[in-house]
């Protein structure tokens, strides 16, 4: 996601100084096509750039490369302004945001409900969280990302609508594979199936992009499984602190991290298909 977030903007004309992945071979890569430096210290990276746009995998990535880490980006941040794209939790983003106000910096929240196609096309769907001064001075930059972007509120608020996104994303992806799974186990055509899910109340954008993956076994990754168990769980400590029970959330979750315990977590998400097909069994 970051590397084609970088390319949009590069082919929409604003310079990419410096890139830095724990993947140096695909960072020292993207660095020469972009004319960027490959920084493999963070804090150098900091140091070349206005603006940073972060894409991490979970919680304690986001914590290694802003505070934990013995070089993080924070390091001489003073007057940077940071740009958090992952979906992490609520807590992390605040967390974050404490920090970087401590060092003179700033930051947002760019939660993507979107794909890797979109970033590359700069049609995302960001959800913003943070100061709206902070927002207003980096929306052209955003604009030229975004297809739509949707202000939230207060850093912490984009979480936790991202979280109840992929919730709601998970749950239809789930139910496709065992609407799928079901029929057939029954002996019917699937692509008719998914013909008559799509014009009654089964149907689903998950519908639209996951069902000739799940029937042809198509899993290359989009969207990871383990990140749909990540996100799952996310959504499921909102709940948690709230005082709410979702069982739905609880029961696809559980079958997500069943997906990554077989050693299926790297595969796309509508790889939850492989469970609910008793041929896949």
């Amino acid at each position: 996601m970051g590397a084609n977030m970088a390319r949009n903007l590069k082919g929409r004309g604003y310079e990419i100084t410096a890139v830095n992945d724990l993947d140096t071979a695909a960072a020292t890569k993207l660095a020469e096509e972009l004319g960027a430096k490959h920084c493999e210290s963070l804090s150098e990276l900091t140091s070349l750039a206005d603006v940073v746009f972060t894409v991490v995998s979970n919680d304690a990535a986001m914590r290694n490369i802003f505070i934990d880490g013995k070089d993080n980006l924070l390091q001489g941040a003073e007057g940077t302004v940071f740009v958090n794209c992952a979906t992490v939790s609520d807590i992390v983003q605040k967390d974050i945001d404490t920090a970087a106000k401590a060092a003179g910096a700033s930051t947002l929240e760019g939660a993507m409900a979107s794909s890797i196609s979109q970033a590359r096309e700069g049609t995302l769907f960001l959800i913003i969280g943070g100061e709206e001064k902070i927002f207003l001075n980096l929306k052209p930059i955003l604009d030229e990302m975004s297809v739509n972007l949707t202000h939230i509120g207060e850093i912490g608020k984009a979480a936790q609508v991202k979280a109840l996104v992929n919730m709601v994303m998970n749950i239809n992806t789930a139910a496709l594979a065992e609407g799928l799974g079901l029929a057939d186990a029954l002996g019917l055509d699937l692509k008719t199936i998914v013909d008559v899910f799509s014009q009654t109340g089964a149907n689903s954008r998950v519908l639209e992009t996951d069902s000739d993956d799940m029937i042809d076994r198509d899993h290359e990754a989009w969207f990871m499984a383990e990140h749909a168990a990540k996100d799952s769980g996310l959504a499921k400590d909102l709940a948690d602190h709230v005082g709410l029970s979702l069982p739905l959330n609880d029961a696809t979750k559980a079958q997500y991290d069943k997906l990554t315990e077989l050693g299926k977590g790297q595969l796309d998400k509508s790889a939850i298909s492989e469970l609910t097909f008793l041929s896949r069994q």
